[in-house]
């Protein structure tokens, strides 16, 4: 089995070593992610700037680029064989609820969706400021899951999103099947000056709370489960198309 791994946090994240570690034993890894940190990037994409590939080891390449970037130009430009499976992270923080909107680790999985390969995106959620400690166990839950991805024939363009709360492997109650629900951010634009006297501003405040949701991603993790959501790329509301359409008789 050939597997590409990726993620947002870059190439000397502790989180993307413990995925390296849990995969060896299913096959051969490459590994094709960020040279700096792009977490929060979304799913942008550098069409109209280069991007540049420096080798950091066997099978292991860092990316200038985006996320994104990382997965498309693995599969297209670098990776000598056709990957089995697509896996992102494991990502320094959930995500959760809307937090899919924003996440480079999310958006590198969907990205190999595009591209026609089975992925999955995995991050480790941990309460308040505490250190991140148990990317292992969230690896391993990783590794679990790849063979029965790989073994299924889901829609195009989804992939399988993964949270995992920061506790040992024991201590995880299990899996559960999760829709995604909705999170809630504290506003915060922290406005400072900078040596030169010119203002800028620190945008984004903590995490306040998840809405309560049953059987939805956040509350699930927060009560110790890890969850498995199943994300498509096509955000139509078909249920308001009759309506709209009315809007043009």
């Amino acid at each position: 089995m050939e597997l590409l791994l990726t993620n947002d946090d870059g190439i000397d994240a502790a989180g993307l070593h413990a995925l390296e570690r849990a995969m060896a034993r299913l096959g051969t890894v490459y590994t094709v992610a960020p040279q700096i940190e792009q977490s929060s990037k979304g799913h942008g994409f550098s069409l109209h700037a280069p991007v540049r590939v420096e080798p950091k080891g066997e099978r292991r390449w860092a990316v200038t680029g985006t996320p994104a970037d990382c997965a498309y130009v693995a599969l297209h430009g670098i990776l000598p064989v056709r990957p089995h499976a697509v896996i992102s992270g494991v990502n320094h923080g959930s995500n959760l609820g809307g937090d899919v909107f924003y996440s480079g680790t999310v958006a590198a999985a969907m990205e190999a969706t595009f591209q026609g390969f089975p992925a999955l995106a995995v991050s480790l959620h941990r309460t308040g400021d505490t250190p991140y400690t148990n990317f292992d166990a969230a690896a391993e839950l990783a590794a679990t899951l790849i063979e029965r991805l790989i073994s299924e024939d889901l829609p195009g363009r989804t992939c399988l999103n993964l949270n995992v709360p920061d506790l040992p492997a024991t201590e995880i109650r299990g899996i559960r099947i999760a829709a995604q629900g909705w999170r809630h951010y504290e506003a915060s634009v922290d406005v400072r000056t900078d040596p030169r006297g010119k203002a800028y501003y620190w945008l984004g405040g903590a995490h306040s709370s998840f809405e309560d949701l049953p059987d939805t991603d956040g509350p699930l993790v927060e009560r110790g489960w890890a969850t498995l959501t199943p994300l498509h790329a096509d955000l139509t509301r078909y249920d308001l198309l009759p309506g709209l359409r009315r809007w043009l008789e």
